[in-house]
């Protein structure tokens, strides 16, 4: 069913909104293997554009409180996202689920700046530090063909609204610090935003064979830093 599709929810999301959205490079976008999709975050927006503008379902990692608010959690769950887990599985638990999917050639996609630009506005240049589990799980990941795919937002044009009070989400998800202040969720609604492709990095068995022992901590921070600066270079493109 269409409404069961995620490509057809992104676009329809767009449409609904009026979004314009203007894709660069999506020649670099494999097409038959496994990829894990890494980009910055700014706007509940982001996961829908970017499944249009690759043209492939992705499914997204996505906070643990978007799980639980009922409307939410149809809307998210619909759309191929999978909320992480509480805190104290959330990193087993999300390792375990994002490897199932892409074992079967599927997109995943994360958000390595967290919920941080999501609940403080930044400017829509800025980018912000990355977390390196997106580096642990292609690293670890058992899977001979996969791709880490680098993809840049860059907004033109945008509204901020004020969504729900912080202090509302914390009762469906207290261990989030991030809730527990004064305030409202900002929500970014682009009018006009471009996507940038970057090139693809395969992961090669000489990356897996050094993720080991004292080497781990190197070649994590090296995908990590390598992902920061496609994705830093790219908007500076789109700007």
């Amino acid at each position: 069913m269409l409404l069961h599709d995620p490509l057809f929810i992104s676009r329809q999301l767009l449409t609904v909104l009026g979004t314009r959205l203007f894709a660069y490079h999506q020649d670099q976008v494999p097409q038959s293997s496994a990829i894990l999709v890494v980009s910055n975050h700014r706007s509940f927006m982001d996961a829908p554009l970017l499944m249009a503008a690759i043209n492939r379902p992705i499914r997204f990692a996505c906070h643990h409180y978007m799980g639980q608010v009922p409307l939410m959690r149809e809307v998210v769950t619909r759309m191929g996202c999978f909320p992480l887990d509480a805190p104290q599985q959330r990193q087993q638990a999300f390792f375990d689920q994002a490897t199932r999917l892409l074992q079967t050639k599927q997109a995943v996609g994360v958000f390595p700046e967290g919920a941080q630009p999501m609940i403080q506005v930044t400017a829509a240049e800025k980018l912000g530090e990355f977390h390196r589990g997106f580096a642990h799980l292609a690293l670890r990941a058992p899977i001979q063909e996969l791709a880490v795919l680098p993809v840049a937002i860059a907004s033109y044009e945008e509204s901020t609204n004020s969504a729900v009070p912080l202090k509302l989400l914390s009762w469906f998800d207290p261990s989030e610090p991030l809730f527990d202040q004064d305030g409202w969720h900002p929500m970014v609604v682009y009018q006009r935003v471009h996507i940038l492709v970057g090139r693809p990095l395969w992961i090669t068995a000489s990356q897996r064979q050094s993720y080991q022992g004292k080497q781990a901590r190197t070649v994590v921070a090296d995908l990590t830093a390598h992902c920061h600066s496609e994705i830093s270079s790219l908007l500076s493109q789109g700007y």
